[in-house]
């Protein structure tokens, strides 16, 4: 059985998965805004599924992997390992706002991280920080499991993503908070499929996301970056 995670490391873990954080997710949605457009995810029953979908199948596959494998290297220090994970998160992405939201979030997550960690800016000097990457420091630096600091992420981007459908299809705060619901039941099994993927079973391949992604920059009306 895990080790139960400290006072102090929950709550470190807890601001770090906040959208409160200034770090700007609030401000994309991933593609769910052109999906409410133009693929009929227009109700609360079609945006919980959506989200169940990117979940399991882009969210678990790839970046909550890379957060997984990348808490472990910051805790080794192996410098080499971050940045093939930071460079596999970059060439990755599959639209130019994918790239735009990891390279803006990460920026700010360092920035932010500079008032707390000094070491920091000489640590994400050499290339742009994805922000997974950016977030699995910090995570280790709280001393959270990869389990727990997977977990948080996950939670983060849940909670932005249910925030983004109310906006967007839109949707009542009840409905946001049933649909956080299902994907707080689904979060834990995601992040043991994620914690056991391997370099080569971890994948970035979601295509009707990339699509819709691609659509969402000429979209004629938006509220979100992506």
């Amino acid at each position: 059985m895990p080790e139960a995670i400290g006072a102090s490391s929950l709550l470190q873990l807890i601001w770090l998965a906040s959208p409160a954080l200034p770090v700007g997710g609030f401000s994309y949605s991933e593609g769910l805004e052109a999906a409410v457009e133009m693929a009929g995810v227009d109700n609360e029953n079609a945006a919980g599924a959506w989200l169940s979908d990117q979940l399991q199948l882009s969210l678990a596959r790839g970046d909550l992997a890379v957060v997984a494998q990348a808490i472990a290297a910051w805790r080794a220090d192996d410098r080499y390992r971050i940045g093939r994970l930071n460079a596999w998160i970059l060439q990755t992405r599959e639209s130019a706002e994918f790239l735009l939201q990891t390279v803006q979030m990460g920026h700010s997550f360092v920035e932010w991280l500079k008032l707390h960690h000094a070491d920091a800016a000489e640590i994400f000097r050499d290339q742009p920080a994805s922000y997974p990457v950016a977030f699995a420091f910090a995570a280790q630096r709280c001393n959270a499991s990869v389990r727990d600091g997977c977990l948080a992420f996950a939670f983060g981007w849940a909670e932005n993503m249910v925030g983004a459908a109310v906006k967007a299809v839109p949707l009542g705060q009840s409905a946001g908070q049933r649909m956080l619901g299902r994907l707080s039941g689904e979060i834990p099994h995601a992040v043991e499929r994620a914690m056991a993927l391997t370099d080569d079973d971890r994948q970035a391949f979601a295509p009707m996301l990339a699509v819709l992604s691609a659509r969402h920059e000429t979209q004629y009306s938006r509220l979100f970056r992506s």
